[in-house]
């Protein structure tokens, strides 16, 4: 039997109509899930890289974050709508449990995302593990980047080298 507790559920996505950058988790971490907000816990750097790549201040309220990436067109969104995962870490997650969000109802709804980015080696592999082959032909138009993930637990990059990976990919798309 399953913990109740272990099963993660996602939260509707950051986006406007007419977004044109997807960025993808894998599921929100338990500081999150527990906040209501994407990437909540402190020392997760997505914050802090996407206020420095499009000019606002990382300590706004999570609403006035929200606020600048839709103005960016840019659309924060997680692979999975649900799984079991007992912790916070991606290893953690049961693979046989995963639920994938409904893409090809986002993808129609959103024509104008281009490029879809992967926070980490898990939104990746999951997407192309359990949405890829779903898409049809909305997934043959995009472009597919994965970025270094902006956790605490991928300690192998530093803050610096997380920024630069993402300003260098994003940049283009958002400036």
């Amino acid at each position: 039997m399953v913990d109740a507790k272990a099963i993660a559920h996602s939260f509707p996505p950051i986006a406007s109509h007419d977004a044109r950058v997807l960025i993808l988790g894998s599921m929100p971490g338990q500081a999150s899930l527990d906040a209501q907000q994407y990437y909540a816990y402190p020392r997760n750097a997505f914050w802090r890289i996407m206020a420095d790549l499009l000019g606002f201040d990382a300590a706004l309220p999570y609403t006035q974050r929200c606020e600048a990436l839709i103005v960016a067109r840019v659309a924060v969104w997680d692979v999975m709508q649900s799984c079991v995962r007992p912790g916070s870490l991606d290893s953690a997650i049961v693979e046989s449990t995963i639920v994938p969000n409904d893409f090809t109802a986002f993808l129609d709804q959103h024509p104008k995302i281009r490029e879809v980015c992967f926070n980490g080696a898990k939104a990746e592999s999951s997407f192309k593990k359990h949405v890829m082959s779903e898409l049809g032909p909305a997934g043959s138009r995009l472009a597919y980047l994965r970025l270094p993930s902006t956790s605490p637990a991928h300690a192998s990059l530093s803050f610096d080298a997380k920024r630069d990976a993402w300003h260098e990919s994003l940049q283009p798309l958002v400036i």
